[in-house]
């Protein structure tokens, strides 16, 4: 048997650091200290040639459980539909009226962070409802 590998997640984006803090908010993330030697963030980046300032930038689980994300910037934009998405689990265990609650209820919060809400897909008998969205840069997630 092979032992369970640790992962991270790379989104590929426009503006790393504005995208990172919109997950951090999402999922309750923090952004890492900044590299030893640096007393902030913006300074580490200043020490950067030109071309690498704001080219990534990262957050992490703090309990050390979830994969750390990771933002990169990349020249092209987005042009169709991710081939994979996060689903964020805010109505697991639940059903019916008490889950669409919760996924209205994260809807709401996520919305004024710059999230788009997209369709809510209802229960259909196999699948449990679920509200489908998108992020600052447009990337599909999914409210489960």
């Amino acid at each position: 048997m092979s032992s369970i590998k640790k992962f991270q997640v790379t989104f590929d984006c426009a503006e790393p650091e504005r995208l990172a803090r919109f997950w951090c908010e999402v999922l309750g993330y923090v952004v890492p200290p900044p590299p030893e030697g640096f007393a902030t963030w913006d300074e580490f980046t200043r020490s950067l040639p030109p071309g690498e300032q704001d080219a990534w930038f990262v957050c992490t689980d703090p309990s050390g459980v979830g994969p750390r994300l990771y933002f990169q910037r990349v020249p092209e934009g987005k042009a169709a539909k991710n081939r994979l998405h996060l689903d964020v689990r805010v109505g697991t265990g639940l059903v019916g009226e008490e889950r669409l609650a919760a996924l209205e209820a994260e809807c709401a919060r996520l919305v004024p962070l710059g999230a788009v809400r997209g369709q809510l897909l209802l229960a259909d008998g196999v699948n449990e409802s679920c509200l489908t969205m998108q992020d600052v840069e447009g990337n599909e997630f999914c409210l489960d």
